[in-house]
């Protein structure tokens, strides 16, 4: 019989600021590595105050890392050291690989209502941190939407679900990225490998993430669970909606200082003297 999967932390994402002076909320981070291996940080940055965001995340390098800007509402002007530019709009994702080094600014534009967007760092493992940085842009219109007959709704960006298959592909370490919906009182189950670190970040309404559990967990609550072969989730009250990802451990050292990540405080040196020398984008 397969193992549903039990929740092993529950925690609340904080407030802090970001960039030049952004309010968002970091579901978790640096402190809690390696907790989430393979993933590093999750950051949910929303307002429908401009004075919030508007400073945005100006120049900064990255190496060792991919990021991934999943835009729910509102838009995103960004550029890089590569010379590439463009607009993240809502219901679009960035899945951009630094690997070697990337200089990129990511800017929010001022919007009517709500600008909301979440941010992923996934690891690179040692044998891919110095590979040549890419960019996938990933229109809204091609991210799959698979429709469950109990009315659950699943966007595939990465992985797959129920055929559906994601259009961010041959991904080191072959990670999930799923965006889920569940209708009041609705339920939903998926399989997750074993060994495969999975967790869940409540976007909106509240639910029960593994059975017996004894109160019904709101937005902004980030559940990480035990192994197993399985979650079990089920909406209460209202509509639920939340991000559901997973993927395999790289159990490797993590050297990490601001937005560099690679294995040894030796690497990381070299990557910050390197950046201030100059020489920190290879040909």
């Amino acid at each position: 019989m397969d193992k549903i999967r039990a929740i092993e932390r529950l925690s609340r994402s904080r407030p802090t600021l970001e960039g030049a002076g952004v309010h968002l909320k970091r579901a978790f981070g640096s402190a809690d590595v390696p907790r989430y291996d393979p993933f590093l940080m999750l950051d949910d940055f929303h307002s429908d105050r401009p004075a919030d965001y508007m400073a945005g995340f100006p120049w900064h390098p990255h190496r060792g890392i991919e990021t991934v800007t999943y835009m729910i509402s509102g838009e995103v002007e960004h550029g890089d050291s590569m010379g590439n530019k463009g607009i993240i709009q809502s219901g679009e994702v960035q899945w951009m690989t630094a690997g070697s080094g990337i200089i990129h600014q990511e800017m929010p534009r001022r919007q009517k209502g709500t600008l909301w967007g979440l941010q992923l760092w996934v690891n690179l493992p040692a044998s891919h941190k110095m590979m040549g940085p890419r960019y996938r842009d990933i229109r809204a219109a091609d991210i799959p939407e698979c429709r469950l007959a109990s009315g659950s709704v699943v966007k595939v960006v990465a992985g797959s679900f129920n055929g559906c298959h994601g259009p961010v592909r041959d991904l080191i370490g072959d990670p999930e990225f799923l965006d889920v919906s569940v209708p009041n009182s609705g339920e939903f189950e998926h399989a997750i490998p074993k060994g495969h670190t999975a967790f869940a970040y409540v976007l909106e309404g509240e639910g029960r993430f593994t059975p017996g559990q004894e109160k019904a967990i709101p937005a902004e609550s980030l559940l990480l669970y035990g192994d197993g072969d399985k979650v079990s989730i089920k909406a209460e009250k209202a509509d639920l909606r939340f991000l559901l990802i997973s993927g395999l451990p790289l159990s490797e050292p993590v050297a990490w200082r601001g937005p560099i990540v690679m294995n040894t405080e030796e690497e990381l040196n070299v990557a910050f003297a390197e950046y201030r020398n100059g020489t920190f984008i290879k040909p």
